[in-house]
């Protein structure tokens, strides 16, 4: 008999799905509730809004039809070539993906012909005629950015307009972007500017259920944003990285309603092997580059790679580092607690979008202060700025060899009481699992001079351009950061779960607050003091780079890793045309009892299921004796299984692979590996599971029938800290390096 829910579709993307399994009666109840809250919380338009947003791009549709038609004309054409020439509006972003809410600007792109050049008539002609309109305002253009672009405000609605010049003397009105022919004899920026629509139209076209994807993506873009993992410029993702992850799951749960979706959202990406890239489908070759790890290095060193569909394919989360990557996985790691306290009716929807308390998170920030001589000169230092963030992570993460990790803040601060002014925020906190020795601290002065001047190499710096960075304390965060300018009293519940991913760890934290042992530095030389009978100083509130002052409290000496300890054996599964099977006989071999907190066995009985069953339905076949709970762990452990089946094998987990890359202005690459336990061996035919007989090659296994997420090899080949060693997604591991604290100190500096 058919599960109810259970509907057939047509597969998409590059595995079969997980389950198809579809929503239960309680699943409907709990979307509207989902909905009902997204509601709630402002983010969608109001009617009205919307249909302003359309009035705003019919007419920025004309003006660009204005506008080529009078650059034609200029250009020497004759009367019917100019009543012929067009240019056409396109949509793109979340706006297209109907995900925006109010307020959101609008991301468009011009396509205009092969005489309608980008500097002289995009950004002088049109520019000209949009300056001299009394609706358009903030009119800002930015010529020199890796995608051109130019933002305004049109009737009080915000608009991001890129230019596509197209090797086309005349552009039709039924212009089809999606076709690869339209990218023969362009430029890049072109092929950048054309790649936003490329990609939101495929990803359309790949989720098999759009207003499911819809729900589901507006929530997880909400939960990134209020979890301050939202912003692709400071190292975490945006939105279109959002929009493929959950356009992945879609793919992998078609039949799932929106709140089965955001739950096993955290539940897949949890469990993700990174760095097994995410892909909605294969990638096409063709003249283009396209992203392959076999051929570039640079791909090599990506550490969460969230691949494009549309072609050239490339890989859109290139600025994750392993400090934001680890950000991340913790806040995935939350989200799966609390949907699974959900389940429980111990949490509600509430609980999964509370704010991050990051100005309670940290001891120890790093504080980047900037300020110009008027607003048009902060608008364009800002955004210098803001685009060399990330490089301030990956040189501190170089510089102390991954030992001092930093989570930047998404967004930026303003103090009302001073002109021009504003500034950017960085958590810095000790590797977890470093020991802390008395006496000990990281010099990052040279680093923090060195970002300075990359930053001053600003090709447009004008007088007045400055820019600050300091070490401050927990206690000394200004006050203009928090709502209303006033400091909130750090309750304990806050106090004691941040940087908390687990449980336990949030009753430890809240117990103690020590566990953060960034400070333990002081606190040993506050011992010595007392000891010794002299006063205790704390910390200066704000210290300035130019100062060089020597960012203390980060104590650490050597790199020690521990092979992970296995506590319960994996259960055997195996794999058979893409079907994943618990057997019953390896939950008997491996004497494995599963109990509840009442002491009850979850699994009273499961039979055995024949190998030979094509099914992806039931991967379970759950008896009439086995309990809730017991249906509830056996379809998650079902789960867990299918996803390590698609995103890599999951032994090793709890080890940790840190890949320090620092890409500097020449486009060179640096990476440093310290403190790398590698781990050789195969796994057995009858170990968690069985090979998957795919093409070797890497392309040529993405254009054949069976198409896998990863690497045969990965399969069955080595590991290193918890990650398959693959050639085409990771780089070779490297001999152990153990590091003194003093040969640390000399590597760094600290000592002159």
């Amino acid at each position: 008999m058919a599960n109810p829910g259970v509907t057939n579709v047509q597969q998409l993307g590059v595995t079969e799905p997980i389950s198809l399994l579809g929503a239960s009666e309680i699943d409907v109840i709990e979307t509207r509730e989902l909905e009902k809250y997204l509601v709630g919380v402002g983010l969608y338009e109001c009617p009205e809004e919307a249909v302003s947003r359309e009035e705003v791009l019919g007419r920025l549709d004309q003006i660009v039809k204005t506008w080529v038609k009078k650059v034609t004309r200029n250009k020497g054409y004759n009367d019917q070539f100019v009543q012929e020439a067009n240019a056409k509006i396109y949509t793109f972003g979340s706006y297209r993906l109907g995900v925006h809410g109010p307020g959101a600007d609008i991301d468009t792109l011009c396509v205009g012909p092969k005489h309608a050049t980008r500097e002289e008539d995009f950004f002088g002609e049109l520019y000209g005629m949009l300056a001299e309109m009394p609706e358009v305002s903030e009119l800002h253009p930015v010529p020199d950015a890796h995608v051109p672009v130019m933002k305004f405000e049109f009737c009080g609605i915000s608009i991001d307009l890129l230019y596509a010049r197209l090797s086309l003397p005349i552009i039709p009105e039924d212009l089809d972007i999606s076709q690869n022919t339209i990218l023969q004899n362009v430029d890049e920026q072109t092929v950048r500017s054309l790649n936003g629509c490329r990609v939101t139209d495929k990803i359309l076209h790949l989720v098999p259920n759009v207003q499911n994807f819809r729900t589901t993506l507006r929530c997880m873009r909400f939960w990134a944003k209020r979890r301050g993992v939202y912003s692709n410029v400071t190292g975490f993702l945006g939105g279109i990285n959002w929009a493929l992850l959950v356009a992945r799951l879609c793919q992998l749960y078609p039949n799932a309603s929106p709140n089965m979706l955001v739950s096993r959202f955290f539940r897949v990406y949890t469990q993700w092997r990174w760095p097994n890239p995410v892909m909605l489908c294969a990638i096409e070759e063709g003249s283009l580059p396209i992203w392959d790890p076999r051929r570039n290095h640079r791909d090599s060193q990506h550490l969460m790679p969230i691949i494009t569909p549309a072609y050239p394919c490339m890989n859109s989360s290139y600025n994750v580092s392993s400090s934001t990557l680890r950000v991340m996985t913790e806040e995935f790691q939350r989200g799966r607690e609390i949907c699974e306290a959900m389940e429980l009716n111990k949490a509600d929807w509430s609980n999964l979008f509370e704010p991050y308390p990051f100005f309670d998170a940290y001891k120890n920030y790093l504080q980047i202060e900037i300020k110009a001589e008027n607003d048009d000169d902060l608008r364009n230092w800002k955004g210098w700025v803001e685009s060399r963030l990330r490089q301030l992570t990956l040189k501190i993460e170089r510089d102390t060899f991954g030992l001092l990790q930093c989570h930047p803040h998404p967004g930026d601060f303003s103090d009302k009481s001073k002109r021009c002014y504003c500034c950017y925020f960085m958590g810095l906190q000790r590797n977890q699992g470093v020991p802390v020795h008395e006496g000990e601290q990281f010099d990052i002065r040279a680093t923090v001079k060195e970002f300075k001047n990359s930053v001053g190499m600003y090709t447009l710096w004008k007088p007045g351009m400055e820019i600050y960075v300091s070490h401050i304390s927990r206690r000394n965060i200004p006050s203009f950061v928090f709502p209303g300018g006033v400091r909130p009293s750090r309750s304990p519940r806050v106090a004691g779960e941040v940087r908390s991913v687990s449980k336990k760890r949030v009753n430890a934290d809240r117990s103690s607050e020590s566990n953060v042992e960034v400070d333990a530095v002081e606190k040993g030389r506050k011992r010595r003091r007392e000891n010794d009978g002299s006063p205790t100083k704390s910390l200066p509130s704000t210290v300035a780079a130019s100062n060089d002052r020597i960012l203390e409290g980060f104590g650490n000496c050597s790199v020690s890793h521990t092979k992970p300890t296995v506590s319960i054996t994996s259960t055997a599964m195996s794999v058979g045309n893409h079907a994943l099977i618990l057997q019953e006989q390896a939950i008997k071999m491996d004497q494995v009892e599963y109990v509840n907190k009442e002491g009850n066995s979850l699994l009273s009985e499961i039979p055995s299921l024949s190998e030979n069953s094509r099914s992806t339905v039931n991967l379970l076949p759950i008896s009439r004796n086995l309990s809730a709970e017991g249906v509830s762990f056996c379809s998650k452990e079902a789960e867990q299984c299918a996803t390590d089946y698609i995103s890599g094998p999951s032994a090793g987990r709890e080890a940790s692979s840190e890949l320090h890359e620092f890409e500097d202005e020449s486009g060179s690459i640096q990476s440093k590996d310290f403190g790398r336990n590698t781990m050789e061996g195969s796994i057995a035919e009858s170990s968690t599971v069985k090979q998957i007989a795919a093409e070797p090659s890497f392309i040529g296994r993405f254009q054949n029938g069976g198409l896998e997420e990863l690497e045969p090899d990965e399969l069955t080949g080595s590991f290193c800290n918890g990650h398959p060693v693959s050639k085409p997604f990771t780089t070779q591991g490297k001999p152990t390096i153990r590091m003194s604290f003093t040969s640390l100190v000399k590597a760094t500096g600290a000592g002159n």
